[in-house]
Order: structure tokens, then C-alpha cells, then sequence
């Protein structure tokens, strides 16, 4: 068989009676390649183990019929997208519509009429090889959709990023950490997530695109002290009664921020919303003695909750300038102890059956410089 041979069409003829399968192939062979199969069974072999470009169908057939055949062709993805054409003696019009339910792209009786025969098969084979021409265009252009898509999202997460920073290099607290901080809750929160998603109360919320989300939310944690005063910011020590009831504000800032650009946009999603929720409420406690609002329990929003538990675990492992960064495993106590006061306890549980992951997260993005640190009493 030669090359050109072997690019033609396969038709497959599904018939029990010899004269008319001797009768099909002669009329065919000219223009395509056909293979052959006695019953239905036969045929959705063939169609599993080979390439076929068209099925020619009879109904009557011992066994399992024609109407059977093709249902069962159409349920298998090997040959869903092969046109069936029936070629049956049965001409009643209630004959073709079962066969047309059956997923049949055509219905032709017996006698054959090799014009209409020969018009039938062409008509059909360019129309799969159109769908087959425009399922690649499809899949390339979904591809390129993804990837230009991938981009928009890089850019996304590099400008949140960049925000997120310069907000940070105006606070001696976080100013030299080179992003770390960051790097690290947002880590600590999925990690944190991922744990919850089987637990009653937080699978329906905890979903992985919801846990996505509050991982590219968590780097505005803390972008409300951009507009908090530099006297404040970078005051090298402990902040007074006053000065810290000036720090809180930035809770509020940052909630405000991100409104203006919900209200911008004409809209809020999913990312807006927890970078909101984050950034007005992750200093709430859950005994309700936080700030700014004093919410507590599940008034706080469970974004906050993941975020209090990451931003305070890594406030004790880091050092300040008041004290020596703690140990993991004293640092693991510290927060046990706030366990139903400061956390909310199936937050603070997963916390705890998950802490070594924080630890390797805590050494992966450690910090290249310890020198800065947090306002007393802010976390």
C-alpha cells in the first residue's frame, strides 16, 4: 500500500450480509481505504484498535443491531466524532427518526443509489474534517488564551507585589525584609487552608480557587500604613499609647484603599474582597478585644482568622528591636496559649497539626537581614 493509499479515508461497512458488503466495498475502493466487521461488536473493536474516517451501518444484524451499535459508538470517545450513516432496508420514517436518536448523522435505505451513496459519504467526511480543523483551531487558541492569560496573572501578582513592598519599606518594622514577610504569610495562610478544606465549617468556603485567591490577597495584609504618618512608621522603638491608637488606623486605611478600587472598577471579586477582609480585620481577636472593629468569633471574617494565625507566627519567630526572635517551639506555645482568646480554636488545632510545615516555610524564606521589626503591641 502506498503513501497516498494509506492518507485516504477509512470507511468502515458494519453489515451481516456478504453481497452487500462485497457490493459496498467494490463501489468505494477507488476513492477509500474500507475495513469490515459482520456485527456490532466486531465494529466497536475496530474502532477502538484503528483509525476510522466513516461508518456505514446496517440495522438489521444479529446479535446486538444497528441502533444498539451506534448508541454505543457514540458513547465511546473513540468514535463519538465518526459520522454513522445508516444503510438499511428499514424505510419507515419512524425507522429513521430511532435511528437519528441513536446519534446517526444520516439515514439512507436499501436499494443503494451509488450517486446519492457517493454525495452522502463526501458531504459527511468533509464535515468531520472541517469539526476536526476547527477543534485544533480551538484547542490553539485556548492555548494561547492560557498563556496570554498566565501573563496577565504574573502581572497581576508582580503589581500587588511591588504595592505591597513599598508599603513595607516605609515601616521600620518590615523595611528590610525584602518582601520575605510576605512571601512567608501568604504561604503560612494556604498552607493553613489547605489543612481546613475537609473540616465542616470551612470546606464550602475553602475551595482551591478561594484558597488561590486568599494567597494572592495576603501580600495587602498590611497596605494601609502607606498613609500612616512617617514620625510613626519609623520611629525606631515602642510606640506610645497614643502613637499605637494612631497605628491602628491603618487597618481602616487599607480596608478604604481597596474600596476605592472596588468602587473604581464599578464591582468587587473574589481577590478584592479577601484583600479588603484581610486588611480591615486581621488585628481582630477572636474574644473580640482586637481593633479596629472589636469584632469576634465568626463576625470576624475567616479570611482574617487564617491571616491573624499567619501574621503572628511570624511576628514572634522575627526578631525586634524590644526582643530576640523566639524559637519555633516557643513561638508554637505563645499561640497555643491564645487558642479560643486571640484565634479561633479549629483555626489555631490546624495550626498546630500543621506547624512543621510552617517552620520549613519560615526557613525557606527566612530573612537575609534580622534588623527590623514590629511595633510593640501591634501584633
Amino acid at each position: 500500500m502506498n503513501a497516498k493509499q494509506t492518507a485516504r479515508p477509512v470507511i468502515l461497512i458494519v453489515d451481516d450480509t456478504p453481497d452487500n458488503i462485497t457490493l459496498l466495498s467494490s463501489l468505494l475502493k477507488d476513492k477509500y481505504t474500507t475495513k469490515v466487521a459482520k456485527d456490532g461488536a466486531t465494529a466497536l473493536q475496530i474502532v477502538e484498535a484503528s483509525k476510522v474516517d466513516l461508518i456505514l451501518l446496517d440495522v438489521m444484524m444479529p446479535g446486538m443491531d444497528g441502533y444498539e451499535t451506534c448508541r454505543r459508538l457514540k458513547q465511546n470517545p473513540a468514535s463519538a466524532d465518526v459520522p454513522v450513516l445508516f444503510l438499511t432496508a428499514k424505510s419507515q420514517p419512524e425507522d429513521e427518526a430511532m435511528g437519528l436518536r441513536a446519534g446517526a448523522a444520516d439515514y439512507l435505505t436499501k436499494p443503494i443509489s451509488p450517486p446519492i451513496l457517493f454525495a452522502r459519504v463526501a458531504t459527511h467526511l468533509k464535515l468531520r474534517a472541517a469539526n476536526l480543523s476547527l477543534k485544533a483551531e480551538n484547542a490553539a487558541l485556548e492555548s494561547l488564551v492560557q498563556e496570554r492569560t498566565g501573563q496577565l496573572s504574573l502581572l497581576h501578582d508582580a503589581t500587588v507585589m511591588a504595592m505591597a513592598t513599598m508599603a513595607e519599606t516605609r515601616d521600620s518594622e518590615t523595611g528590610e525584609k525584602t518582601g520575605n514577610h510576605i512571601r512567608r504569610t501568604q504561604n503560612y495562610v494556604a498552607a493553613l487552608a489547605r489543612k481546613l478544606q475537609s473540616h465542616p465549617r470551612f470546606a464550602a468556603d475553602l475551595t482551591d480557587e478561594n484558597i488561590t485567591l486568599l494567597y494572592k490577597s495576603v501580600p495587602l495584609h498590611d497596605i494601609g500604613k502607606a498613609g500612616m504618618p512617617e514620625a510613626i512608621l519609623l520611629k525606631p522603638g515602642k510606640l506610645d499609647q497614643e502613637e499605637f491608637e494612631i497605628m491602628k488606623l491603618h487597618a481602616v486605611r487599607g480596608r478604604d484603599t481597596i474600596r476605592q478600587v472596588e468602587e473604581y472598577i464599578g464591582g468587587s471579586n473574589g481577590f478584592l474582597t479577601y484583600a479588603r477582609e484581610i486588611a480591615h480585620s486581621h488585628q481582630e481577636k477572636w474574644d473580640g478585644s482586637g481593633y479596629p472593629e472589636k469584632l469576634a468569633g465568626e463576625a470576624i471574617p475567616l479570611s482574617a482568622r487564617l491571616m491573624a494565625v499567619a501574621d503572628v507566627y511570624d511576628a514572634l519567630i522575627s526578631r525586634r528591636l524590644y526582643k530576640l526572635p523566639y524559637s519555633h517551639a516557643e513561638a508554637v506555645e505563645i499561640m497555643q496559649d491564645g487558642r479560643g482568646s486571640h484565634f479561633d480554636p479549629d483555626i489555631l488545632d490546624a495550626f498546630l497539626a500543621i506547624e512543621a510545615s510552617f517552620a520549613d516555610i519560615a526557613a525557606q524564606f527566612r530573612d537575609a537581614e534580622n534588623g527590623k521589626n514590629e511595633h510593640a503591641g501591634e501584633k
